[in-house]
């Protein structure tokens, strides 16, 4: 009897289930049409605007740009670096990334380097930002130029990799590291003067850059 008593229907109960359960489908059928729900259930749910942006693109970071910048400072020839496509925005999540791997990469090389590298880093864009506005006369930004410079740092990312397991003060390691620099310098100059339009004076843009690009290969080259 007692377990009878307990299982009978609670009418009260019943009614607030289906009360919970008419609040939740309100908000899938709010959220279809295109309106958020209100409401203390709707912080706990799901649901948003189909058309809504994703936390990564809301951030900034767009892996597939990503991958494109990566490939054309990979492969700058086939690539085409010269697109200004590669400059519709300003993504510093690569460059952050390419940083933080050749810091990573120095300090398991046993040269803790982290200060440094950021330090060269920003004052060498801000150097770079300052000449190329005064070498064109089409403006680029300061994000613009920390991104390209950022990304076109991967050849001495995985300089910096193979350094890990080689010793790379000597002659062999000297001929990597130059042609590393002459990589980086090739990639940025490429991006730079496709953007710029100063393809008739890449040399002028390609020697500060060789200078960048040569202080974090001596990080990588000496102790």
């Amino acid at each position: 009897m007692a377990y009878y008593a307990n299982s009978q229907f609670n009418p009260a109960m019943g009614m607030a289930s289906m009360g919970s359960m008419g609040s939740m489908q309100a908000q899938v059928d709010s959220a279809e049409e295109g309106v958020l729900s209100t409401g203390f259930l709707a912080a706990f749910g799901t649901s948003g605007y189909p058309d809504e942006s994703s936390l990564l693109e809301e951030l900034g970071v767009n892996f597939g740009h990503i991958a494109q910048k990566t490939k054309a400072v990979l492969l700058p020839i086939s690539s085409g670096v010269g697109n200004e496509g590669l400059m519709n925005d300003s993504d510093l999540a690569g460059p952050v990334l390419f940083f933080l791997l050749f810091g990573i990469f120095l300090f398991l090389s046993r040269k803790s380097h982290f200060g440094y590298v950021y330090g060269f880093a920003l004052v060498g864009t801000f150097l770079l930002y300052s000449i190329l506005n005064l070498m064109a006369d089409k403006h680029i930004d300061f994000m613009k130029t920390i991104s390209v410079l950022g990304y076109s740092l991967l050849p001495l990312v995985l300089t910096a990799l193979v350094g890990i397991g080689v010793n790379l003060n000597n002659l062999i390691g000297y001929l990597v590291g130059a042609l590393a620099v002459l990589w980086c310098t090739f990639s940025a100059s490429g991006i730079f003067i496709g953007y710029l339009q100063l393809s008739h004076v890449r040399v002028l843009v390609a020697y500060p850059l060789v200078l960048f690009y040569g202080v974090f290969t001596l990080l990588t080259l000496f102790q």
